[in-house]
């Protein structure tokens, strides 16, 4: 019997746990043992192998995204390797939370969570990707251009309204630097304010997504109590891993994906027949593997007669080739796609993705494009490996959601103790994932939940059939 929502909820938090074991039968027996035995197994997983060249050769490449990026992120060329040789032994890569943050709730009780199941397995890194092709500002004064103190909203960059909506963090229009502002201008206005304006960097910044990961990793590094090193990954070291696929023939990517459309055409049809359907709104043809950046925002391009392009007035179009894409990328006319994103950092290297309400569905969803796309392609040993994946995708995003939580007093800020992270890791994850609000409050997971019901969609469904073994 469907459970009655409350105001503002589209399905109750009972639906939404009935529809995850359904679909993830393993889920069941964990709602009521301590978070900690989740977050273990979140990040249980085998050391990579494979006898598909495909595979390694995307692991490999990934291998070198992740060194260039610990060496961006100031750590030396010894750890930067110690980081690519965690992802050889441990493939899992924490991707819920956006360009958040680290005191941002919605990003910092992840993170929370992420280190439980790290030191369960004694992993030396934190390896993370938060999308930034995303915009400032949220429903409800929310997203990577505010963060809420004392019960007040703060604009995080002191932006006036005109540079926030429609723009994306990723955008190289700067410069930014932090500015912790209310709705009156004034700067840093309450306590929690100036002190951690205080603790962040007062450089100036290209993009608002620079920012972000530099201040990250001074908190990281200044105020957790934890041996881990934090390494983010956004979409501009996606882009390069990318590029990096598509200028070596031997990449899937290139010679598949690309090669004449055909493939491309095949998962762009089998996007829109998911859209037709019961699994409709989770896998959005949104733009088509690529996404035009154009004076600090995000413009959708189509592929349409071996090109990519933006409609009037941008005029932007680029051939559907390896090395027109590839210079693109490079010169960040364009950005990969969520789904691109996916495909190099998680599918064809084999690496375990933990996200959020919606990437808990439309993850597999992507798994399954991908595999019509290699039965196009005549790929057939990767498609083998991609059928052997042992649980690629897992819920690992807003886990952990306190209610009252509150970083500041988490992170010790001001001199008091800290709350344990014992405390969470006790917690049964029936407790510790809240009212599961960012799940009932949307109408797909009503839907979702009617059409499990209903017996439209099961475990059993044939888009259904990679979330792996």
């Amino acid at each position: 019997m469907t459970a009655t929502p409350n105001a503002g909820e589209h399905c109750s938090a009972a639906d939404v746990r009935r529809a995850l074991s359904a679909l993830m039968p393993h889920l069941t027996s964990f709602w009521d043992r301590p978070l900690r035995d989740y977050a273990s197994v979140a990040h249980d997983v085998e050391k990579f192998r494979s006898e598909c060249h495909l595979r390694r050769h995307a692991m490999e490449l990934l291998r070198g995204c992740i060194e260039r990026a610990a060496r961006r992120s100031g750590y030396d060329l010894e750890e930067a390797r110690s980081a690519g040789l965690q992802l050889m032994a441990s493939p899992v890569l924490q991707t819920g939370p956006h360009c958040l943050l680290l005191i941002e709730p919605d990003a910092f009780y992840t993170h929370l969570f992420s280190l439980l199941g790290l030191n369960a397995h004694g992993r030396e890194w934190y390896i993370t990707y938060h999308a930034s092709t995303v915009s400032f500002s949220e429903k409800s004064k929310k997203g990577p251009g505010w963060l809420w103190l004392q019960d007040e909203p703060l604009n995080v960059f002191g932006l006036p309204r005109s540079r926030m909506d429609a723009f994306s963090i990723c955008g190289l229009n700067g410069p930014y630097r932090f500015a912790f502002s209310n709705a009156k201008g004034d700067p840093a206005p309450n306590e929690p304010a100036a002190h951690l304006l205080a603790e962040l960097p007062s450089d100036e910044f290209t993009s608002a997504a620079d920012a972000i990961r530099a201040a990250n990793q001074t908190l990281w590094r200044g105020k957790l109590p934890s041996p881990i090193k934090l390494l983010q990954l956004d979409d501009f070291d996606i882009a390069d891993l990318v590029a990096d696929h598509l200028d070596d023939a031997g990449s899937w990517m290139s010679a598949g994906l690309i090669g004449d459309g055909r493939v491309a055409e095949s998962i762009l049809a089998a996007m829109d027949r998911l859209n037709i359907g019961p699994w409709r709104g989770w896998v959005r043809r949104t733009t088509d593997f690529f996404w035009r950046m154009e004076k600090g925002r995000i413009v959708p391009l189509r592929l349409h007669e071996n090109a990519l392009r933006a409609a009037a007035p941008s005029g932007f179009e680029v051939k559907f080739r390896p090395d027109s894409i590839a210079a693109a990328l490079r010169q960040r006319a364009i950005v990969p796609s969520l789904y691109t994103v996916f495909l190099v950092t998680s599918i064809l290297p084999g690496v375990r993705a933990l996200g959020g309400c919606r990437q808990t569905i439309y993850y597999p969803l992507m798994r399954y494009l991908t595999a019509v796309g290699l039965e196009q392609s005549g790929n057939f040993d990767l498609l083998t490996e991609l059928r052997g994946d042992e649980r690629p995708g897992l819920w690992g995003h807003r886990v952990l959601k306190p209610a009252g939580g509150y970083p500041f007093q988490e992170i010790d800020l001001f001199g008091a103790a800290a709350t344990p992270l014992s405390k969470y890791a006790e917690m049964p994850l029936v407790q510790s994932s809240g009212d599961l609000a960012s799940f009932t409050g949307d109408p797909n997971w009503a839907d979702l939940s009617e059409y499990i019901a209903r017996g439209a969609i099961t475990s059993g469904s044939v888009e259904w059939q990679w979330p792996g073994s």
